[in-house]
């Protein structure tokens, strides 16, 4: 069975057989296809996460009328349990304790609720963005942060270790 790297080299080279690069080897091609893995169970345990975060972002400004910054501040809590709790359990394998894991990922998920709290700041009160759209840029980029400080950072696992 063509891992998922393997699959999507044999596409290009379908495509462009003259644009494909040096064959990779096997190691790096599975360690690809690893990091692919963990990213996708990484993003659907984002997604649990986010209803969470805009479940409580949309309730608290629309029905309870508290300021959006503040309101996604809540959901960024809310949403960073669920989070911790499945990314623990299904993406990373941790070189950490759960004590020690547990610490690390409270300070990443710190910077990120900086993160967002000076994002939304910028967007939604001084460029009069929409709440809406300015969280959805705002998750893109912490996003991205919280993947890599996690992955290296919060849960250690050792280069080439994807899961």
């Amino acid at each position: 069975m063509a891992t998922y790297s393997q699959a999507f080299i044999g596409w290009l080279a379908q495509l462009h057989p003259d644009r494909l690069p040096a064959p990779t080897n096997t190691a790096t091609v599975m360690a690809m296809d690893g990091l692919l893995r963990q990213f996708a169970s990484f993003f659907g345990v984002g997604v649990i996460a986010a209803v969470v975060h805009y479940g409580f972002l949309i309730v608290l400004v629309e029905l309870s009328q508290i300021g959006a910054v503040i309101a996604t501040l809540v959901g960024y809590v809310g949403g960073g349990i669920v989070s911790y709790v499945l990314n623990e359990r299904h993406t990373y394998s941790r070189a950490r304790s759960h004590a020690a894991a547990g610490w690390r990922f409270a300070l990443v998920a710190a910077v990120g609720f900086a993160l967002t709290y000076g994002l939304m700041t910028l967007f939604v009160e001084r460029w009069m963005i929409p709440y809406l759209l300015a969280q959805l840029v705002t998750t893109a980029i912490v996003l991205v942060w919280s993947f890599f400080a996690h992955k290296i950072f919060s849960f250690g696992e050792k280069r080439g270790q994807t899961g």
